[in-house]
């Protein structure tokens, strides 16, 4: 990997941090030195400079929605609408000057923009890389709605969105999609380009957007022989510049751009955004809580820069809220997780590794002392027939193999069962009825009976757990992995277990829910068909899969 060279850029956020220095102290951070270095991404803000405004019509002079369009977040009378101008998305700066341009932006009824119901203004500013994030108001719920961005005489795509509905709306059904682990350089995005085909009402990302690793000229497993990405790429994501142009690299994907502009997504993140199996302010390989959250903050930037997120979600420094909470009517509450930024430290230095002292300590957590209290509140007031939880790594028990001597991955809800059980406890306690988790992370779709004691199959099934399997991550995959039979064996709670690439969609109605394994048998090369591997029910009342 070639080493990380310093930019202008870099150095201009070195100027921050010092001018940082004086204005800022943070309880994990023991340094003023490592203080000022964190505060660096919150002084850079649209406020704190004074970027002049450009003129778009000599400012601009390529198209700048070459990222495309997203929406995301809805609400019952508000939607977030979502671009980023980038005429030359794979250059520092994006091929525009560091000035405010004025975007213009349209909702409407229809496609061809003929019932136009909402319009306005809104300001890229070079601070936040020339993104938009307009939070539009007033709409009505469970309403679909199409929209567009205007910069000088650049039109945008046409994206389509859907507000969420009312409160109190008794909703016969809805249609979602699970997706996650998009590895750029282990394949195509072709089952994106299904996605977008899909008739669902929103789309749950699950984490790893991006991947921190280095992608070579010919796109790794793209093997490209039509073009050559830039040598900037073929690095490791470090600084805000890095990460700014890897998301530019992904978002340029047309299979990508297509399932954000045919569906609005519900994001969170994993741990790839930032760095692989990172836990709070802890890097992978140990080194400085400092200089790690300096990289936490660059990553955290970016991504919100980059994902149709709200405003309450804007990071300070190293630190963003990601949970929240969003209801579709009386149908489903959706309690979206954080199983990064808050938990401990992986027991035994991380991997696969039997149940110990270390692992089993009560004092360890997942999300946090204040996210469990969280979680259990709202499922305490949660008047739902269904309660999903959107989250990133394995939540049911996996062991290794039937024997005594079993491993369980530290990186997963295994690696801290006090938290699992603390979360359990709670959802029985609260009445929680009809929970499912969808899970993402481990690059296979599984199916499992959550069980309120795995270690005693006779205890009651509390819900399911719906692990999306990745879109591209581990490449082509196949339809039985190596380890099937003894995963199979050692699991009696887990249904279902497939390892190709695609996505999981789930229909929920006031009986039952369906959930729908799609996969897709090659990404190493674009175009391939999409199938059903497998179909699961679980009824209202009665949770336990079965298979149809």
């Amino acid at each position: 990997m070639p080493p990380h060279e310093t930019t202008q850029q870099d150095q201009e956020n070195q100027q921050e941090i010092r001018r940082a220095a004086a204005a800022w102290g943070r309880r994990r951070l023991l340094t003023v030195t490592g203080a000022a270095a964190a505060l660096a991404f919150t002084t850079n803000l649209p406020g704190s400079a004074q970027a002049a405004e450009a003129d778009a019509r000599t400012a601009v002079r390529a198209d700048p929605f070459t990222l495309g369009v997203a929406s995301g977040d809805p609400l019952p009378g508000s939607v977030v609408l979502w671009t980023r101008l980038a005429p030359k998305p794979y250059e520092p700066g994006s091929g525009l000057p560091k000035a405010r341009i004025t975007v213009r932006w349209e909702l409407a009824h229809d496609r061809r923009f003929r019932r136009v119901v909402r319009r306005g203004k809104a300001t890229a500013h070079p601070e936040l890389n020339h993104a938009v994030h307009v939070e539009a108001e007033g709409l009505g719920a469970d309403r679909v709605y199409y929209y567009r961005f205007r910069v000088g005489k650049w039109i945008s795509p046409v994206g389509r969105t859907r507000t969420a509905p009312a409160p109190g709306a008794d909703l016969n059904g809805l249609r979602l999609a699970a997706v996650s682990c998009q590895a750029y350089h282990h394949g195509y995005f072709t089952a994106h380009r299904h996605l977008a085909e899909e008739d669902v009402d929103l789309v749950f990302h699950l984490g790893d957007y991006l991947y921190e690793y280095a992608v070579d000229a010919h796109g790794g497993s793209r093997a490209y022989t039509d073009r050559e990405l830039p040598a900037l790429f073929n690095r490791e994501t470090v600084s805000l510049e890095d990460y700014r142009l890897r998301y530019a690299l992904y978002k340029s994907d047309p299979d990508l751009q297509a399932a954000h502009a045919a569906h609005p997504f519900l994001v969170t993140w994993d741990d790839h955004e930032t760095e692989n199996n990172y836990a709070d302010d802890i890097p992978e390989d140990g080194g400085s809580s400092e200089d790690f959250l300096v990289r936490r903050a660059a990553a955290y930037r970016a991504y919100w820069e980059n994902l149709p997120l709200r405003r309450p979600q804007r990071p300070k420094g190293p630190d963003m809220q990601l949970y929240r909470r969003v209801r579709f009517g009386k149908l489903v509450q959706f309690d979206i997780l954080d199983t990064r930024q808050y938990r401990s430290d992986q027991a035994y230095g991380d991997g696969w590794h039997r149940p110990g002292p270390e692992s089993t300590d009560s004092s360890r957590t997942m999300v946090g002392a204040a996210q469990e209290r969280w979680l259990i509140d709202g499922w305490r007031a949660s008047d739902a027939v269904w309660n999903l939880v959107p989250q990133q790594v394995t939540f049911c028990e996996r062991r290794s193999t039937s024997a005594a001597d079993y491993k369980v991955s530290m990186d997963a809800w295994d690696g801290a069962p006090a938290s699992r059980d603390r979360l359990l406890a709670g959802a029985e306690k609260a009445g929680a009825n009809n929970l499912m988790v969808l899970t993402g992370d481990v690059h296979r779709g599984y199916a499992y009976d959550i069980k309120r004691d795995f270690g005693d199959q006779k205890s009651r099934t509390m819900g399911t757990e719906i692990v999306a399997t990745s879109i591209t991550s581990g490449q082509d995959g196949e339809d039985k992995p190596a380890n099937w039979d003894s995963y199979m064996g050692a699991n009696p709670h887990m249904k279902f277990y497939n390892g190709h690439r695609g996505y999981v969609t789930v229909r929920l109605d006031k009986r039952q829910a369906r959930a729908d394994f799609r996969t897709v048998a090659v990404v190493t090369r674009p175009g391939a068909p999409i199938s059903t591997a497998a179909s699961f029910v679980t009824r209202v009342g009665e949770q336990g899969l079965h298979e149809v």
